[in-house]
Order: structure tokens, then sequence, then C-alpha cells
């Protein structure tokens, strides 16, 4: 039996993780002006940045039910059964979409992140390893990361909550103070929601170091594994000198980086970077 993982492009994976494994991804759609693109595949956040600092519409929209058929039949020639990471279903309804397309197509399981960007990344990659242990049922597969949901930690810290407030996260009263105050907000992930987090200021080598601090020393279950430094395109130095922090505490056996894609940039600005890894299980405790 031979199973594959895909997922939705939120998952923000690398092109390396994505060839090395064969990690099927089907891209949510990015609107501007009335123009649609298709995310990782001819729009780059850059383009998002671009068009909303020139004043155009920019907003994404789900991968629907008929391309979710679609690219569950192409996925399916090559494979016997497909597991399939969707965005929250709190932020999106790509997975109530990816419900109804498996159910026509079948021998498609499809599991609710409750997470979004590589914090779903990091559940495509627990479920190869799974198949690559010698797991072969795509529904037990699926079950065992729905229980792993929970252990998944995502938080991320903002330069602007301009987008925020564009993509109906934040009130504009709530945008005009953190501008006037030169707050870094950050954005933890929990329940499938975005929650606020603490408050930063400063300049980058300032707020990058309390939210690096704040989130490895106050956690007291993280499964040392791998941490995953994601983000926007960034001020120069910036993502250098998160990861180079992060390694500085010796703590994770990999620290790796991965790139926001356009959904994600949509709603979180340039300058946005986060901490994503996985919590360890009760029994390992």
């Amino acid at each position: 039996m031979k199973i594959r993982m895909t997922a939705d492009s939120t998952c923000d994976l690398t092109p390396d993780w994505i060839r090395k494994y064969q990690i099927g991804v089907a891209p949510l759609s990015v609107i501007i002006d009335g123009q649609v693109f298709h995310d990782g595949v001819d729009v780059t956040p850059r383009d998002i940045f671009r068009a909303t600092e020139a004043g155009k519409s920019v907003r994404t929209a789900a991968v629907n039910t008929y391309e979710y058929k679609e690219f569950f039949k192409e996925q399916l020639k090559n494979c016997d059964q497909l597991v399939h990471i969707c965005l929250s279903s709190e932020f999106s309804t790509s997975y109530g979409d990816a419900v109804e397309a498996s159910k026509e197509v079948g021998n498609v399981f499809v599991v609710d992140s409750r997470n979004l960007s590589t914090g779903s990344g990091l559940l495509v990659l627990e479920g190869i390893k799974m198949i690559q242990e010698g797991a072969d049922d795509g529904a037990a597969i699926a079950e065992a990361l729905r229980a792993k949901t929970g252990l998944v930690c995502s938080s991320f810290v903002v330069r602007t909550i301009d987008y925020l407030r564009r993509g109906g996260r934040c009130s504009g009263l709530e945008a005009l103070g953190a501008k006037m105050l030169h707050i870094r907000p950050s954005i933890v992930v929990a329940d499938g929601k975005m929650h606020p987090g603490q408050k930063y200021r400063g300049r980058y080598e300032h707020y990058l170091k309390h939210y690096i601090r704040d989130v490895l020393e106050n956690d007291q279950n993280i499964d040392f594994s791998r941490v995953v430094v994601v983000h926007s395109p960034s001020e120069e130095g910036l993502v250098r000198f998160a990861i180079d922090t992060v390694k500085s505490y010796g703590l994770f056996r990999e620290v790796l980086e991965a790139m926001a894609g356009c959904t994600i940039c949509t709603h979180c600005g340039p300058d946005t970077l986060g901490l994503m890894f996985m919590r360890k299980e009760e029994k390992d405790s």
C-alpha cells in the first residue's frame, strides 16, 4: 500500500522538503484587484506586498471542492491513499471543501491541522515519519495526526498589524494604537485559532531576542528534535539574527528555515517571523 502526504499551500514547507518527500501541494488562490493567482505557482509574497502598498485589493480564497477533487484524483495516480493536511478550519473553508471532495474521490483522509503555516507543515513531516516507519493505513495515520494537533507549538511576531487589520484579524483602533506606540505584537496559535501574545517594542535585535526567550524559556515540554524559523520577506539581517539566537540556546538538534507563502503573507505582512516546533507527548514527558 503506497501512501502519500499532501497539504494545502499554507503548510509553508520548503521546496527541498516538497521534492524530497514528494509532497503534493494544493494552492490556495490569491486575488489581486479581481485577478486570480495561485499561491506558490504564479505569485510571490513580494508581489503581494507591492500590490498592497499600491492600494490594490488583495485577498485569499480557499481551495474549493471541485479543485480538491481534481487535485486528489491527480495525486492518486501515483499512490493508493492520500493523507491530506489542511489549514485550520477556523481560518478557512478549505478543510470542509477537502472533506467533501474526499468523500467523492475515495482513499483520501483529511486532517484539520488546527494550525497554520509550518505548524501545519510539521504534521505533514510527522505523517511522513510514520510512513517511513512502516505505517500502511491512511485512516490510521490521519487519526494519529489528529491526536498530535495539540502538540504543535506555533507563534509569530509581526512588525505591523496593518495586514491583520485588512484581513479582519484586529480592529482599526488596535492597529492605530500599535503603530503609535511602535508595538510589535506576537500571535499564538491555540485551539485552532489565533490569540494575542506578548507585545514587544524596538528594533528587531531587541524584540526578537525577547520573543525567542519567552517562547523557549516558558515551555517545559518542548520536543527538541527540530524547530522551524518561518518568516515572510524581511529586513536584511532579521532572519539570520533569529536563527543565530535560537541556535545559541543549544536546545534543538535541527534549526530549520522556511519562507511563508503568499496566503500567510497576505495576512501578516513583511518582517513577520515565527517559531514552530512540536511538544512532547505525555508519555515522553
